[in-house]
């Protein structure tokens, strides 16, 4: 099969526009209109935020994680700390972050410094989750080579057998981040790519909001 013409890829945008007078002065409230916007569209995992870090040499890299905390605090998704992003935020604790809702023809950039959560709040998220899903965090050295998939479902395997009748207890090495708001950009599809972009910065606890050329 043919490889697409990727320059010839295009479609137009045409929904309604973002001013400032629906976007309001509090990023956090808009963010989550937006969000419930995007859940009651019936979008594939609306939570699902690319999540860009860099290592101690400026060398970047990006992964799609999930959104499971938002207010004004900042963003908060849970990872393997011991991952490439674990160990890029140890060395470099600051991230970008953006969501992307194709239907909607809306996506929000959100940047900040970055801090684990605290120890409670990871264990009463990590509690909430499936239990193949804590035997998955608690058996995999995230990022880390393993010889073959056989020994990666021996390793869950061991896992099971250890909390076989009892708790998954939440791995040191697994638990949450938070993303600190410090800069929120939300965009909204317009006709001709003449897109609308309002930017929010927050310096000493106040938003302040600009208007960006698209």
């Amino acid at each position: 099969m043919a490889s697409p013409d990727l320059a010839a890829l295009r479609a137009e945008y045409a929904r309604e526009g973002l001013d400032e007078a629906e976007a309001g002065a509090d990023p956090v409230a808009l963010f989550g209109r937006w969000l419930g916007e995007a859940v009651a569209a019936g979008i594939h995992e609306p939570n699902a935020m690319a999540v860009a870090t860099a290592d101690a040499f400026g060398h970047p890299s990006v992964r799609i994680v999930l959104l499971k905390g938002f207010d004004a605090a900042g963003a908060v998704f849970y990872t393997n700390y011991d991952s490439r992003k674990g160990r890029e935020l140890a060395a470099n604790p600051s991230a970008s972050a953006v969501l992307l809702w194709h239907q909607l023809q809306r996506q929000v950039r959100i940047e900040g410094r970055v801090e684990r959560v605290a120890a409670e709040t990871s264990d009463a998220y990590f509690a909430s989750r499936p239990r193949g899903a804590q035997i998955g965090a608690a058996a995999s050295e995230q990022s880390r080579s393993v010889e073959s998939r056989s020994a990666l479902e021996a390793r869950v395997a061991d896992v099971e057998r250890t909390f076989e009748d009892q708790d998954v207890e939440r791995p040191g090495h697994w638990g949450g981040y938070r993303i600190a708001l410090e800069s929120m950009e939300f965009w909204q599809g317009r006709a001709d790519r003449v897109h609308d972009r309002l930017r929010f910065t927050r310096a000493d606890g106040e938003w302040s909001r600009e208007r960006l050329q698209p």
